[in-house]
């Protein structure tokens, strides 16, 4: 597990959810030294390709893929070791991809010590009634306490879930490993115009840190903020 004590350096990412290459840079230059960690996800990875990614590291910002890879595990490994050769210091898979795939990644991973493998348990959009749609009797907690145990099975370093979930994630987790939570706004309103932005399970970055998560992860509440600096340091005032 390639991971030093992440829950006494908790840490705000700022989501580049965007569809062209020009809008991401533009709000990474605006937050300048403000930020050092940002996550590309489907869209904006679709839309610019991989050299954006490659860009930021080079440049000195952390990068988190969130690639959600749910794929046969050699292809799932090969994903993995594109995105520790792109700098990438944290990517995603799916917990619900089971013990091989989530083990196919972190031997990929090996390759490269900065890379943490993320296993994704339940995405923040679902509720229990779109898990029972799939032939899930448990509801959301019980899910995303199933895979996390998984996860720890099959060597992760840590998981993704939604902000109400740190709580008892870290308590079966324990300190060492990373909870990234997503679904995060600035406030209870949504902070700074952001809303939940299709998250059924949002939260506040307070309440995420104050549960045990080691990052947050926070999009258009800092995106769609007039001022993103002062956004930003908001969420990271959290803590």
């Amino acid at each position: 597990m390639n991971t030093d004590s992440p829950f006494a350096g908790r840490e705000v990412i700022v989501a580049l959810d965007f569809d062209d290459r020009r809008a991401a840079e533009e709000l990474v230059e605006r937050l300048g030294d403000a930020c050092g960690f940002y996550k590309i996800g489907l869209e904006l990875l679709t839309a610019a390709g991989p050299g954006l990614a490659r860009d930021l590291v080079e440049r000195g910002h952390e990068v988190f893929l969130d690639l959600k890879l749910f794929e046969i595990p050699n292809s799932v490994a090969g994903a993995v070791r594109a995105a520790g050769a792109l700098g990438a210091s944290m990517v995603t898979v799916h917990g619900m991809g089971g013990t091989g795939i989530m083990a196919a990644a972190v031997e990929a991973a090996r390759e490269f010590p900065r890379l943490r493998v993320l296993a994704l348990t339940v995405v923040t959009s679902m509720t229990a009634g779109d898990l029972a749609d799939i032939g899930v009797a448990a509801d959301t907690e019980e899910q995303v306490l199933r895979l996390a145990r998984l996860a720890v099975g099959a060597g992760c370093d840590g998981v993704i879930a939604s902000p109400g979930e740190a709580g008892v994630l870290r308590a079966l987790l324990g300190p060492e490993r990373l909870i990234v939570t997503p679904g995060v706004t600035l406030g209870p309103d949504g902070g700074a115009g952001g809303g939940a932005g299709g998250h059924a399970r949002p939260g506040t970055a307070q309440a995420a840190f104050a549960a045990g998560a080691s990052h947050v992860v926070v999009g258009r509440s800092i995106a769609r903020a007039a001022d993103p600096v002062a956004a930003l340091r908001r969420a990271g005032a959290a803590w």
